[in-house]
């Protein structure tokens, strides 16, 4: 079965890449969300395996995002994907349940391979 992703960006641009890479490397991309509300909705919607999340959005931080996503699905893998690399704000976000923090821009061999292990160690606490 596919790992169902979810991508979290205000960035059309960010999102489409990010969808392409993913794609490609035979992940389902389950939807894209602009903002935290959206976030959300389609986290509850979708039920993905891991949520790619931006940490400024336009109307909520990434970080409040977060802590919302885990109280809809408190197992879902969540990798913050963000411009912002203050030491403060990745700690917090790995604090509040983050599997990993992606500093941008990155490269989709970064993205692939953080990806694919906090998927692998989804499904190794599954078990």
């Amino acid at each position: 079965m596919k790992n169902r992703i979810l991508i979290v960006d205000d960035s059309f641009y960010m999102r489409t890449m990010l969808k392409n890479m993913l794609t490609d490397a035979g992940y389902e991309v389950v939807g894209e969300a602009a903002n935290g509300q959206q976030a959300l909705e389609m986290t509850s919607a979708t039920n993905p395996d891991l949520i790619t999340l931006d940490v400024i959005l336009p109307d909520n931080t990434g970080l409040d995002v977060l802590k919302g996503i885990r109280q809809v699905n408190p197992t879902v893998k969540v990798v913050m994907c963000s411009a912002v690399g203050q030491e403060i704000i990745v700690n917090e976000a790995l604090e509040s349940g983050a599997s990993a923090y992606i500093v941008k821009p990155f490269s989709e061999e970064k993205v692939l391979e953080i990806v694919g292990s906090a998927l692998q160690n989804s499904e190794e606490t599954d078990v």
